[in-house]
Protein backbone atom coordinates (compact mmCIF):
# COMPACT_ATOMS: atom_id res chain seq x y z
CA UNK A 1 0.00 0.00 0.00
CA UNK A 2 1.18 3.79 -0.79
CA UNK A 3 1.66 5.43 2.33
CA UNK A 4 3.26 8.41 1.06
CA UNK A 5 3.60 10.15 -2.19
CA UNK A 6 6.90 11.38 -2.07
CA UNK A 7 8.29 7.34 -1.28
CA UNK A 8 9.32 5.66 -3.89
CA UNK A 9 6.64 2.57 -4.75
CA UNK A 10 7.69 -1.17 -4.12
CA UNK A 11 9.60 -2.82 -6.81
CA UNK A 12 6.44 -4.37 -8.33
CA UNK A 13 7.53 -5.81 -11.74
CA UNK A 14 4.50 -6.97 -14.48
CA UNK A 15 3.59 -5.72 -18.12
CA UNK A 16 1.69 -3.27 -18.65
CA UNK A 17 0.45 -1.16 -21.84
CA UNK A 18 -0.51 2.71 -21.40
CA UNK A 19 -2.63 4.29 -23.73
CA UNK A 20 -1.54 7.71 -25.26
CA UNK A 21 1.79 7.50 -23.50
CA UNK A 22 3.07 10.62 -24.41
CA UNK A 23 0.07 13.00 -23.30
CA UNK A 24 0.92 15.14 -19.82
CA UNK A 25 -0.47 12.82 -17.85
CA UNK A 26 0.11 9.88 -19.52
CA UNK A 27 3.98 9.96 -19.27
CA UNK A 28 3.60 11.09 -16.15
CA UNK A 29 2.01 7.40 -15.16
CA UNK A 30 4.70 5.98 -17.65
CA UNK A 31 7.50 7.75 -15.17
CA UNK A 32 6.16 6.35 -12.24
CA UNK A 33 5.33 2.52 -13.71
CA UNK A 34 8.90 2.53 -14.69
CA UNK A 35 10.04 3.70 -11.47
CA UNK A 36 7.80 1.23 -9.72
CA UNK A 37 9.85 -1.29 -11.87
CA UNK A 38 6.84 -2.42 -14.44
CA UNK A 39 7.92 -3.37 -18.05
CA UNK A 40 5.81 -0.46 -20.60
CA UNK A 41 4.21 -0.69 -23.24
CA UNK A 42 3.12 2.95 -24.02
CA UNK A 43 0.87 3.77 -27.30
CA UNK A 44 1.66 6.32 -29.44
CA UNK A 45 -0.37 7.82 -32.96
CA UNK A 46 3.60 8.28 -34.23
CA UNK A 47 6.28 5.89 -33.11
CA UNK A 48 8.20 7.85 -35.33
CA UNK A 49 7.74 11.31 -34.33
CA UNK A 50 11.13 11.47 -32.50
CA UNK A 51 10.59 14.77 -30.97
CA UNK A 52 7.52 14.42 -29.75
CA UNK A 53 8.05 11.21 -27.89
CA UNK A 54 11.82 12.62 -26.30
CA UNK A 55 10.62 12.99 -23.15
CA UNK A 56 9.73 9.49 -23.14
CA UNK A 57 12.99 8.23 -23.63
CA UNK A 58 14.65 10.29 -21.27
CA UNK A 59 13.02 8.60 -17.93
CA UNK A 60 14.69 6.57 -16.15
CA UNK A 61 14.55 2.60 -17.02
CA UNK A 62 12.71 3.58 -20.45
CA UNK A 63 16.03 2.32 -22.28
CA UNK A 64 15.52 -0.98 -20.39
CA UNK A 65 11.55 -1.45 -19.90
CA UNK A 66 9.80 1.03 -22.13
CA UNK A 67 8.43 0.17 -25.81
CA UNK A 68 6.26 2.53 -27.62
CA UNK A 69 3.79 1.47 -30.55
CA UNK A 70 1.46 2.95 -33.02
CA UNK A 71 -2.02 2.52 -32.53
CA UNK A 72 -5.15 4.75 -33.51
CA UNK A 73 -8.08 5.39 -31.28
CA UNK A 74 -10.54 4.96 -34.43
CA UNK A 75 -8.65 1.84 -35.46
CA UNK A 76 -10.36 -0.98 -34.68
CA UNK A 77 -7.77 -3.44 -33.55
CA UNK A 78 -4.83 -1.63 -33.61
CA UNK A 79 -4.11 -2.14 -30.17
CA UNK A 80 -4.21 -5.67 -30.05
CA UNK A 81 -0.24 -6.11 -29.96
CA UNK A 82 0.06 -3.81 -27.52
CA UNK A 83 -1.79 -5.01 -25.21
CA UNK A 84 -1.40 -8.66 -25.85
CA UNK A 85 0.57 -9.97 -22.78
CA UNK A 86 -0.32 -7.37 -20.55
CA UNK A 87 -1.05 -7.64 -17.13
CA UNK A 88 -2.70 -4.75 -17.21
CA UNK A 89 -3.86 -1.61 -19.02
CA UNK A 90 -3.79 1.97 -18.25
CA UNK A 91 -6.30 3.65 -20.80
CA UNK A 92 -5.62 7.36 -20.56
CA UNK A 93 -6.11 8.48 -24.15
CA UNK A 94 -8.56 10.90 -24.64
CA UNK A 95 -9.57 14.13 -26.82
CA UNK A 96 -9.99 17.15 -24.97
CA UNK A 97 -9.34 19.65 -27.91
CA UNK A 98 -12.42 22.44 -28.40
CA UNK A 99 -14.85 21.42 -31.32
CA UNK A 100 -14.16 23.58 -34.03
CA UNK A 101 -17.11 22.36 -36.30
CA UNK A 102 -18.82 19.11 -35.15
CA UNK A 103 -17.89 18.56 -31.57
CA UNK A 104 -19.97 14.69 -31.86
CA UNK A 105 -17.74 14.09 -34.58
CA UNK A 106 -14.32 15.15 -32.98
CA UNK A 107 -14.68 14.66 -29.34
CA UNK A 108 -17.34 12.31 -28.17
CA UNK A 109 -17.36 9.46 -31.08
CA UNK A 110 -13.54 9.46 -30.45
CA UNK A 111 -13.86 9.36 -26.69
CA UNK A 112 -16.61 6.83 -26.76
CA UNK A 113 -15.53 4.36 -30.36
CA UNK A 114 -11.55 4.88 -29.11
CA UNK A 115 -12.86 3.55 -25.45
CA UNK A 116 -14.46 0.52 -26.65
CA UNK A 117 -11.63 0.18 -28.99
CA UNK A 118 -8.94 -0.32 -26.60
CA UNK A 119 -11.43 -2.79 -24.51
CA UNK A 120 -12.16 -4.67 -27.41
CA UNK A 121 -8.60 -5.39 -27.49
CA UNK A 122 -8.31 -6.68 -23.55
CA UNK A 123 -11.13 -8.50 -24.11
CA UNK A 124 -8.79 -10.76 -25.95
CA UNK A 125 -6.06 -10.91 -24.18
CA UNK A 126 -6.20 -13.68 -21.52
CA UNK A 127 -3.17 -12.24 -19.49
CA UNK A 128 -5.37 -9.39 -18.74
CA UNK A 129 -5.90 -8.81 -14.71
CA UNK A 130 -7.25 -5.60 -14.38
CA UNK A 131 -8.16 -1.87 -16.22
CA UNK A 132 -7.51 1.09 -14.73
CA UNK A 133 -9.52 3.84 -17.33
CA UNK A 134 -8.62 7.48 -16.82
CA UNK A 135 -11.99 9.37 -16.43
CA UNK A 136 -12.87 12.68 -15.06
CA UNK A 137 -14.22 14.72 -12.37
CA UNK A 138 -16.59 16.36 -14.79
CA UNK A 139 -18.43 12.79 -15.05
CA UNK A 140 -19.96 13.64 -11.39
CA UNK A 141 -20.71 17.28 -10.87
CA UNK A 142 -22.06 18.47 -14.41
CA UNK A 143 -25.44 18.43 -13.03
CA UNK A 144 -27.96 20.84 -11.25
CA UNK A 145 -29.91 18.60 -9.00
CA UNK A 146 -27.58 17.75 -5.85
CA UNK A 147 -27.61 19.16 -2.82
CA UNK A 148 -24.74 21.74 -2.15
CA UNK A 149 -24.14 20.93 1.74
CA UNK A 150 -23.10 17.11 0.65
CA UNK A 151 -19.93 16.76 -0.93
CA UNK A 152 -19.95 14.68 -4.50
CA UNK A 153 -18.54 10.87 -4.60
CA UNK A 154 -18.39 8.51 -6.75
CA UNK A 155 -21.88 7.53 -6.90
CA UNK A 156 -23.19 11.26 -8.67
CA UNK A 157 -23.06 10.88 -12.66
CA UNK A 158 -23.01 13.84 -14.92
CA UNK A 159 -26.62 14.71 -16.67
CA UNK A 160 -26.33 13.89 -20.11
CA UNK A 161 -29.39 15.83 -21.10
CA UNK A 162 -27.06 19.08 -19.21
CA UNK A 163 -24.43 19.13 -20.76
CA UNK A 164 -25.67 18.49 -23.83
CA UNK A 165 -28.03 21.63 -23.61
CA UNK A 166 -25.07 23.73 -22.08
CA UNK A 167 -22.96 22.25 -24.75
CA UNK A 168 -19.81 20.36 -22.22
CA UNK A 169 -18.43 18.70 -24.51
CA UNK A 170 -15.75 17.61 -22.35
CA UNK A 171 -17.95 16.52 -19.38
CA UNK A 172 -20.08 14.86 -21.89
CA UNK A 173 -17.33 12.78 -23.96
CA UNK A 174 -16.18 11.89 -20.23
CA UNK A 175 -19.41 10.58 -19.29
CA UNK A 176 -20.70 8.80 -22.22
CA UNK A 177 -17.22 6.81 -22.25
CA UNK A 178 -17.34 5.83 -18.57
CA UNK A 179 -20.92 4.17 -19.18
CA UNK A 180 -19.95 2.80 -22.10
CA UNK A 181 -16.60 1.01 -20.70
CA UNK A 182 -18.62 -0.05 -17.45
CA UNK A 183 -21.50 -1.86 -19.80
CA UNK A 184 -19.04 -3.50 -22.33
CA UNK A 185 -16.53 -4.38 -19.08
CA UNK A 186 -19.39 -6.00 -17.26
CA UNK A 187 -20.92 -7.61 -20.04
CA UNK A 188 -17.22 -9.29 -20.80
CA UNK A 189 -15.96 -10.10 -17.35
CA UNK A 190 -13.24 -7.25 -17.58
CA UNK A 191 -12.40 -6.18 -13.74
CA UNK A 192 -12.00 -2.41 -14.49
CA UNK A 193 -11.57 0.91 -11.84
CA UNK A 194 -11.83 3.98 -13.24
CA UNK A 195 -10.01 7.10 -11.66
CA UNK A 196 -11.94 10.93 -11.90
CA UNK A 197 -9.01 13.46 -11.25
CA UNK A 198 -10.15 16.97 -11.53
CA UNK A 199 -7.97 19.66 -13.29
CA UNK A 200 -4.61 18.81 -13.28
CA UNK A 201 -1.85 21.26 -12.26
CA UNK A 202 1.90 20.37 -12.48
CA UNK A 203 5.08 20.01 -14.22
CA UNK A 204 4.75 19.00 -18.05
CA UNK A 205 6.88 16.11 -19.29
CA UNK A 206 6.23 16.67 -23.10
CA UNK A 207 8.20 19.99 -24.61
CA UNK A 208 4.97 20.50 -26.85
CA UNK A 209 2.08 22.06 -23.97
CA UNK A 210 -1.20 20.46 -24.05
CA UNK A 211 -4.26 22.30 -23.69
CA UNK A 212 -4.14 21.61 -19.98
CA UNK A 213 -0.88 23.50 -19.32
CA UNK A 214 -1.64 26.02 -21.61
CA UNK A 215 -4.56 27.29 -19.93
CA UNK A 216 -2.78 27.46 -16.64
CA UNK A 217 0.29 29.16 -18.59
CA UNK A 218 -2.40 31.76 -19.44
CA UNK A 219 -3.88 32.15 -16.26
CA UNK A 220 -0.43 32.81 -14.98
CA UNK A 221 0.26 35.36 -17.23
CA UNK A 222 -2.88 36.88 -16.45
CA UNK A 223 -5.22 35.55 -19.35
CA UNK A 224 -8.70 34.99 -17.65
CA UNK A 225 -11.04 33.42 -20.58
CA UNK A 226 -10.15 29.68 -20.36
CA UNK A 227 -10.96 29.74 -16.16
CA UNK A 228 -13.64 32.38 -16.52
CA UNK A 229 -15.92 29.48 -17.40
CA UNK A 230 -15.44 27.24 -14.41
CA UNK A 231 -16.60 29.42 -11.55
CA UNK A 232 -15.58 26.76 -9.04
CA UNK A 233 -13.54 23.66 -9.53
CA UNK A 234 -11.06 21.15 -8.10
CA UNK A 235 -7.38 21.10 -8.61
CA UNK A 236 -4.85 18.09 -8.07
CA UNK A 237 -1.23 17.44 -8.69
CA UNK A 238 -0.29 15.72 -11.67
CA UNK A 239 1.96 13.39 -9.75
CA UNK A 240 -0.80 12.25 -7.41
CA UNK A 241 -3.11 11.32 -10.41
CA UNK A 242 -0.40 9.33 -11.99
CA UNK A 243 -0.06 7.39 -8.48
CA UNK A 244 -3.42 7.02 -8.05
CA UNK A 245 -3.69 4.92 -11.26
CA UNK A 246 -0.91 2.73 -10.02
CA UNK A 247 -2.51 2.18 -6.59
CA UNK A 248 -5.96 1.58 -7.50
CA UNK A 249 -4.25 -0.88 -10.35
CA UNK A 250 -2.15 -2.72 -7.96
CA UNK A 251 -4.70 -3.10 -4.54
CA UNK A 252 -6.90 -6.35 -5.77
CA UNK A 253 -9.79 -5.08 -3.07
CA UNK A 254 -9.96 -1.48 -5.48
CA UNK A 255 -13.17 -1.68 -7.72
CA UNK A 256 -15.42 1.05 -8.79
CA UNK A 257 -14.93 4.68 -9.34
CA UNK A 258 -12.32 7.18 -7.18
CA UNK A 259 -12.38 10.99 -7.02
CA UNK A 260 -8.95 12.05 -7.02
CA UNK A 261 -8.86 15.74 -6.26
CA UNK A 262 -7.05 17.40 -3.65
CA UNK A 263 -9.18 20.66 -3.30
CA UNK A 264 -12.01 22.41 -4.60
CA UNK A 265 -11.73 26.29 -4.81
CA UNK A 266 -13.37 29.05 -6.02
CA UNK A 267 -12.00 31.05 -9.04
CA UNK A 268 -11.83 34.71 -6.96
CA UNK A 269 -10.32 32.72 -3.87
CA UNK A 270 -7.76 31.13 -6.62
CA UNK A 271 -6.77 34.71 -8.04
CA UNK A 272 -6.47 35.43 -4.44
CA UNK A 273 -4.32 32.86 -3.11
CA UNK A 274 -2.17 32.94 -6.51
CA UNK A 275 -1.49 36.81 -6.13
CA UNK A 276 -0.29 36.55 -3.03
CA UNK A 277 1.99 33.75 -2.95
CA UNK A 278 3.56 35.01 -6.39
CA UNK A 279 3.07 38.58 -6.54
CA UNK A 280 5.56 39.11 -9.25
CA UNK A 281 3.24 37.24 -12.07
CA UNK A 282 0.85 39.41 -13.75
CA UNK A 283 -2.32 37.41 -12.14
CA UNK A 284 -5.61 38.51 -12.44
CA UNK A 285 -7.05 40.23 -9.10
CA UNK A 286 -10.55 38.75 -9.70
CA UNK A 287 -12.92 36.54 -11.89
CA UNK A 288 -16.26 38.03 -13.38
CA UNK A 289 -18.58 36.72 -10.97
CA UNK A 290 -20.74 33.66 -12.02
CA UNK A 291 -23.65 32.00 -10.36
CA UNK A 292 -22.15 28.68 -10.19
CA UNK A 293 -23.54 25.77 -7.97
CA UNK A 294 -21.31 25.31 -4.64
CA UNK A 295 -20.07 21.81 -4.23
CA UNK A 296 -17.05 20.33 -2.64
CA UNK A 297 -15.44 16.21 -3.17
CA UNK A 298 -15.84 13.55 -0.91
CA UNK A 299 -12.57 11.87 -1.69
CA UNK A 300 -12.80 9.37 1.09
CA UNK A 301 -12.71 6.26 -0.52
CA UNK A 302 -9.06 6.77 -1.79
CA UNK A 303 -7.76 8.71 0.96
CA UNK A 304 -8.75 5.49 3.07
CA UNK A 305 -6.39 3.25 1.32
CA UNK A 306 -4.03 5.71 2.59
CA UNK A 307 -3.43 8.10 0.34
CA UNK A 308 -2.50 11.73 0.88
CA UNK A 309 -2.75 14.24 -1.64
CA UNK A 310 -0.62 17.27 -2.12
CA UNK A 311 -1.69 20.79 -1.08
CA UNK A 312 -2.56 23.41 -3.77
CA UNK A 313 0.40 24.97 -2.70
CA UNK A 314 2.81 22.05 -3.92
CA UNK A 315 1.47 22.03 -7.13
CA UNK A 316 1.52 25.32 -8.59
CA UNK A 317 5.44 25.47 -6.71
CA UNK A 318 6.09 22.74 -8.76
CA UNK A 319 3.74 23.75 -11.95
CA UNK A 320 5.34 27.36 -12.03
CA UNK A 321 9.11 26.33 -10.90
CA UNK A 322 8.46 24.36 -14.48
CA UNK A 323 7.43 27.15 -16.67
CA UNK A 324 10.33 29.16 -15.71
CA UNK A 325 12.51 26.92 -16.22
CA UNK A 326 11.52 26.18 -19.53
CA UNK A 327 11.11 29.87 -20.01
CA UNK A 328 7.80 30.17 -20.90
CA UNK A 329 7.68 32.91 -17.51
CA UNK A 330 10.10 35.40 -16.35
CA UNK A 331 11.58 34.01 -12.54
CA UNK A 332 11.17 36.51 -9.93
CA UNK A 333 15.06 37.68 -10.23
CA UNK A 334 14.05 39.00 -14.20
CA UNK A 335 10.75 41.13 -13.81
CA UNK A 336 12.14 43.19 -10.56
CA UNK A 337 15.15 43.98 -12.52
CA UNK A 338 12.59 45.58 -15.14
Amino acid sequence: MLHSNNKAMDQTKGKVCVTGASGFLASWLVKRLLLAGYQVIGTVRDAGNEKKLAHLWKLEGAKERLQLVRANLMEEGSFDEAIKGCHGVFHTASPVVKPSFDPKAEIIEPAVKGTLNVLRSCAKNPSLRRVVLTSSSSTVRARDDFDPKIPLDESSWSSVDLCEKRQIWYALSKTLAERAAWEFCEDNGIDLVTVLPSFVIGPSLPSQLCSTASDVLGLLKGETEKFQCHGRLGYVHIDDVALCHILVYELKNCHGRYLCSSTVVDNNDLASFLSSRYPWLPLPKRFVELNRPYYEFNTSKLTSLGFKFKSIEEMFDDCIAWFVQQGYIDDKANIIQQ
